[in-house]
């Protein structure tokens, strides 16, 4: 009999490292079958899994739009536990999503089925107390940022540090050349990285197209999310002379010689590959005020709170003015001496995160747990 797994990723970087999971599992299966059922997105699709529910109907970001959409989220929280129930899996494997996944994982130990967390909460920036539901709901947690072993070691918690997974996503990538089109054009580029929410490019696509009059030396392309349509970029894109990407990023990346990034996973993908870049986010006044009373961490952006210091510029609410970020990128585009400082950090940040196979591991690790348990972790089985 074979093996089967639930995974739950509920945004584009989920379905991403998902993905590349899951890949990695049917790699290890060593000629047993492996049934993988998830909510995640088009990668985790491609990779084998059966995907029920995309992420673009999860994405909910802010304190407010969770308020506005509540009811939504508990209907598919409520729809997740069923489908968990008539799956019978022999374990659960949870990537990031905390407000949705701890909810799956107290349902999910409750229910007698093995937990795997990958990619944990940050909870180490928020919700501490978190910590104390994650070590009694989770069996397995692995991490991907070097300093959180120690967070969790001192709540009590032995978790693995197995690198990070998208230095294998990267490293992939580099087999295929890929980038922006018309390669006439031989002016330098630059990359918006406006998010993969709605909310977030609507919010920050238009004042990253801002400084395309100010540099008509430059190429500026912009980064479109897979899961996206089109017409939404086209609609704020209107007469701006700008180019889009379609599910491209690091090609366009590789390509750029500056990069203008939304916070979040693309800030740390952008130094991995290591384009000088300006971290961007405004968000609305509500959110903006609850996280400042909440979130304990000095910076927003992972490079910058894995090095413990500044090393990529954070443009944060007001600080996202035209001027501004007209005068940052200005700087990226000229200054050589920041330039070099940043790429030698960039480097740096490399080496702190190990080496590749994040990924690999993991799969070897659940693997090896599920063949130490006959029967799985399957209710009622």
């Amino acid at each position: 009999m074979g093996k089967r797994l639930y995974v739950i990723a509920g945004e584009a970087s989920g379905d991403l490292h998902g993905a590349n999971l899951v890949r990695a599992l049917l790699q290890h299966a060593d000629g047993e079958q492996l049934e993988v059922r998830a909510w995640g997105g088009d990668r985790m699709q491609a990779a084998g899994a059966h995907v029920v529910k995309h992420y673009r109907d999860l994405a909910f970001m802010g304190f407010t739009q969770v308020l506005m959409n509540l009811r939504t989220i508990l209907r598919n929280i409520r729809a997740c536990k069923e489908d968990i129930l008539r799956f019978r899996p022999d374990a659960i494997i949870l990537i990031d999503y905390p407000g949705f996944n701890l909810r799956i994982a107290e349902f999910a130990h409750g229910q007698g089925i093995k937990v795997f967390y990958y990619i944990s909460p940050q909870v180490w920036a928020w919700k501490a107390g978190r910590a104390k539901t994650i070590k009694r709901v989770v069996d397995r947690m692995f991490v991907i940022l070097p300093f959180e072993k120690d967070w969790y070691a001192r709540h009590g918690m032995e978790v693995e540090f197995v690198g990070h997974p998208l230095l294998d996503a990267i490293g992939a990538d580099e087999l295929r050349a890929e980038g922006p089109d018309a390669p006439a054009d031989a002016r330098p580029v630059v990359a918006l990285l406006p998010g993969s929410r709605l909310q977030e490019i609507r919010r920050m696509l238009p004042a990253m197209l801002a400084m395309v009059p100010h540099f008509p030396d430059h190429r500026f392309v912009v980064a479109a999310a897979p899961a996206v349509p089109d017409e939404l970029y086209r609609a704020l894109l209107g007469a701006v002379p700008a180019e889009l990407a379609k599910d491209r990023t690091y090609g366009l990346l590789r390509q750029a010689r500056a990069a203008l990034v939304t916070s979040g996973t693309a800030t740390l993908e952008t130094a991995l590959i290591g384009t000088p870049e300006a971290v961007c986010y405004s968000g609305g006044a509500l959110n903006i005020w609850l996280a400042k009373r909440f979130i304990k961490v000095p910076f927003i952006s992972l490079v910058n709170l894995i090095m413990g210091r500044q090393v990529v510029r954070e443009l944060i609410q007001g600080e996202m003015k035209p001027a501004v970020l007209r005068a940052e990128l200005q700087r990226l585009l000229t200054d050589e001496a920041y330039i070099r400082r940043m790429q030698a950090d960039l480097g740096e940040l490399r080496r702190k995160l190990g080496g590749p196979g994040a990924s690999a591991h993991v799969a070897d690790q659940v693997w090896k747990s599920l063949r130490e348990t006959p029967g799985g972790g399957r209710p009622g089985g």
